[in-house]
């Protein structure tokens, strides 16, 4: 017997996925300034002793940037085709069906850490920045950018929720 083909994923789910990167790109905008010397409110000596910055800091913020973004982006796999069938060009995978558990395991784990994540990084920000110097119109743009991370864990879960849905179910022709 054959399966039919896998439906398209909502269009709630689709606009969720690049809320998600929506989401992410003004910490991720804010970090890069920060790691680039724009002043952000922090004193050079902050910069220096607690970011490194400039230095290996630097480089570290601008990677983390890079990881946020890819993070962000591989929602989209989950309400495009490139999470059902993996994209040609990734060695060993390109050209195969992606497994469905494997994926809605991969982004339930990662929905858990995500809000975790946010949740304890937001307290902690709000309890450091006067402690770092971080105060007034700065430490609410600061607050500003993050704050938007709180949504991205419980979204990465209805989208999760909707690819399982999707995919659980055998559909016979």
């Amino acid at each position: 017997m054959d399966t039919a083909p896998i439906p398209q994923a909502p269009r709630w789910a689709v606009r969720t996925a690049h809320l998600i990167l929506l989401c992410v790109a003004p910490s991720t905008i804010w970090r890069a300034a920060m790691a680039l010397g724009v002043n952000v409110g922090f004193s050079e000596e902050v910069m220096r002793t607690h970011y490194q910055s400039p230095g290996w800091g630097t480089v570290y913020m601008l990677a983390l940037c890079v990881l946020a973004e890819l993070a962000a982006f591989m929602s989209m796999g989950l309400v495009h085709r490139w999470g059902l069938v993996a994209p040609r060009w990734i060695p060993f995978m390109g050209g195969k069906r992606v497994h469905p558990t494997a994926a809605v395991t991969a982004a339930g784990i990662g929905t858990g850490l995500l809000t975790l994540l946010w949740i304890y990084q937001g307290c902690v920000a709000v309890f450091l920045q006067p402690a770092m110097g971080l105060t007034g119109v700065y430490a609410v743009v600061m607050l500003a950018c993050y704050a938007p991370l709180l949504l991205w864990g419980p979204m990465l879960g209805a989208l999760t929720w909707s690819y399982h849905r999707r995919t659980k179910a055998p559909r016979l022709v």
